[in-house]
């Protein structure tokens, strides 16, 4: 951030930050209709907030810095809280978490002990309170400004998770407070009901939840399938005597709040630091957004001690995940010709940090969703990263751009090869019809060598546009007849390295012809097909004899990919493909075909491989498991028996984690090959 050293300049950046974030929180808090992510408008806060504390002569008490959310609008009457909703400080990295964790250990004093934490989600919908009196729900109302919200209960009656009676002993007054959301299935589903009556779609969940609270008609809202979850107490007359935040949500679930049951309670603060982590890896296992965990002070008399800036209490903390929607500069759109001939438009981007890492390109998939997100080049646009997702392009931010920019047009022609470019009747995706279109030569030799099909090690991306460029290969089948003489005169190739350049071709010819059949990119044919295939034609003869009913027949496969197996071998280059690999001398064989059937003892069994094991690839860990009748899909699931936990694991293991399902390790995973017996 620039650093400001004469007064008068620092004076107009406060003055133009106060007046971009006031716009945006009318927008997100108002509007419901938010311009930016929430991660760009912490970028402008945060700026703020440290040029007033360089600055303290600029502060004023109607800064943002100094408020909470935003007015109310005029369409729902206004509710005064009688205890203020605050807002919370945000730390974006766990050194700024044990950074405030140490301000409160100062402010506690050193004769205190470690105090308790609770960490709760950071829900990512509309803050509400909720008024009962005698036990009834009389008003619930919108944050607001933090001081005056709106009313908005009769839209809050319709929320199915929201008590209108509490249960016995609830106190004569009490406000509970927490966050109206919309769940992702409830979500989809909504989208589906729009969709299927040519309705218009919505963007996000939180936007969406918003604006179905903010109903004028509340039959609206009863439609929208929205949810709550209760975090916090206002007013309360006459209520339990409560010693602790963590004791306070029990109660209310006691009540019959629904009570959010990934709220944890720590004795030390490492372990915090070990949930907020943990927490990132399994968000994209919840089925709700949220952006964060919220770490506060347990004691609810040290929460007092510790008091309360203008908007925020010095007890609690919301740390923020690695946002996954960044705004940033769409510098051009560029057109990737795939192995299959498909023609996929991607964005090239000023780089941004979203979802975890550095993006500097974004899929915009294909002609069609160009067209109706409407980016040009030029533009600033929205950039989402959810996990392990690729990046996409979201849509412009309209207001940054100029009436003078050009609406972006498809390509007519290839920009490999200078083919015209053809778009099947009833499809989304447009094609390069040249089989030998050099781009489609890579992307064919690029699939065949990794590691999910013949895994030749030491034949990447580099080596494979080098031997392409050089005219060493067109075709899978070269791979197998390359001219070593040639490429001993290529720079970075030694004798140790072309030796195990040769090793491992010779060693892939022995894959079994499933692996195979997946490395030629048969449409439709994944690594689980191609080995139903192979396992039920024995060999590639036998595939070659199959009528297309006969691939029908088998297990798993149905009619669409049938077509496109038996198609696929009919067409003559794919033929005279074929020709060259029995030529070359590949193993052509499923491996029953040569040995003993495998003994069934993972039948019945669903065993989900992942992360990098050691002695084995994934697939080859899958093709394991398949070979003794269990099944290994790509998931965790209440179904699933044991998750194979390798190097890396992600968030499957957090959601095995959730659902109580066994994580083996790989000397586990090779004990249940063998004996079809959970470890102890």
């Amino acid at each position: 951030m620039e650093k400001f050293e004469d007064s008068q300049d620092a004076m107009a950046r406060v003055a133009l930050l106060r007046t971009q974030i006031e716009h945006h929180n009318e927008l997100y808090h108002t509007q419901d209709a938010p311009e930016i992510p929430d991660a760009d408008f912490d970028v402008l806060l945060v700026e703020l907030r440290r040029l007033e504390a360089e600055h303290p002569d600029l502060v004023t008490s109607d800064s943002p810095t100094q408020q909470v959310g935003a007015s109310t609008i005029n369409t729902f009457a206004e509710v005064v809280h009688q205890l203020p909703m605050m807002s919370l400080d945000n730390a974006f990295d766990t050194d700024e978490l044990t950074a405030w964790a140490d301000r409160v250990r100062r402010r506690l004093g050193d004769e205190a002990s470690e105090p308790a934490w609770v960490c709760e989600l950071k829900f990512d919908g509309l803050a509400v309170s909720l008024r009962y009196e005698d036990g009834v729900l009389v008003q619930a109302a919108t944050r607001g400004n933090g001081k005056v919200g709106e009313d908005v209960t009769p839209n809050v009656r319709t929320i199915a998770g929201i008590p209108q009676e509490l249960a016995l002993g609830a106190p004569p007054v009490l406000e509970v407070r927490g966050e109206v959301y919309m769940g992702l299935q409830a979500f989809a589903d909504l989208n589906a009901r729009q969709a299927a009556a040519e309705e218009k779609t919505f963007v996000n969940p939180r936007n969406t939840a918003a604006g179905s609270l903010r109903q004028k008609d509340a039959k609206v809202t009863a439609t929208r399938n929205l949810s709550f979850w209760a975090y916090a107490l206002g007013e309360m007359i006459d209520g339990p005597t409560l010693a602790s935040h963590h004791e306070m949500l029990t109660w209310l679930g006691t009540l019959g709040f629904p009570v959010n049951q990934k709220t944890k309670r720590f004795e030390n603060f490492s372990a915090v630091i070990d949930h907020v982590n943990h927490v990132e890896k399994i968000r994209h296992d919840l089925d709700y957004e949220i952006d964060g965990v919220v770490v506060k002070v347990d004691a609810l008399g040290l929460q007092t001690g510790l008091g309360s800036t203008a908007r925020a209490p010095r007890w609690a903390m919301a740390y923020k995940l690695p946002p996954e929607e960044r705004t940033t500069t769409l510098l051009d759109i560029e057109v990737s010709i795939g192995a299959g001939g498909q023609a996929t438009p991607f964005a090239r981007l000023e780089p941004v940090f979203v979802g975890g890492s550095t993006i500097a390109a974004a899929t915009l998939h294909n002609a069609d969703q160009v067209a109706v997100k409407d980016v040009r080049p030029g533009d600033t646009v929205i950039v989402r990263k959810a996990g392990d997702v690729i990046p996409e392009v979201v849509g412009p931010v309209l207001a940054d751009r100029p009436a003078s920019r050009k609406p972006w047009r498809f390509p007519t022609e290839c920009p490999t090869c200078g083919v015209a470019l053809v778009r099947p009747e009833g499809e989304a995706a447009t094609f390069c019809p040249n089989h030998a279109c050099p781009a489609q030569v890579r992307g064919r030799l690029e699939h065949f060598v990794s590691r999910g099909a013949m895994d030749i090690e030491g034949f990447g991306e580099q080596r494979v546009d080098l031997f392409v460029t050089e005219g060493l290969l067109s075709d899978v089948s070269g791979i197998f007849m390359l001219d070593f003489d040639r490429i001993a005169a290529f720079e970075g190739f030694g004798e140790l390295s072309l030796n195990n350049l040769s090793a491992a071709i010779e060693t892939a010819k022995q894959k079994p012809l499933g692996r195979l059949l997946f490395g030629l990119r048969i449409p439709h044919v994944g690594t689980t097909v191609a080995d139903l295939i192979a396992d039920a034609c024995g060999d590639l003869d036998g595939l070659e004899r199959a009528t297309q009913e006969d691939l029908e027949a088998v297990e798993g496969l149905g009619p669409i990919i049938a077509a496109s197996v038996y198609g696929w071998l009919r067409l003559d280059h794919n033929q005279e493909l074929l020709q060259r690999l029995r030529v070359a001398g590949l193993n052509l064989n499923a491996p029953q075909a040569s040995g003993d059937q495998q003994e069934q003892t993972l039948e019945g069994f669903s065993v989900v491989v992942t992360g990098t094991l050691e002695t084995m690839s994934r697939s080859d860990a899958k093709a394991a498991i398949l070979v003794r009748g269990g099944k290994s899909p790509g998931s965790v699931s209440k179904a699933t028996t044991a998750l194979v936990a390798g190097a890396g694991g992600g968030s499957k293991l957090g959601k095995a984690e959730t659902l109580g399902v066994p994580v083996l390790n790989e000397i586990q995973f090779v004990e249940l090959l063998a004996t079809g017996q959970l470890p102890a």
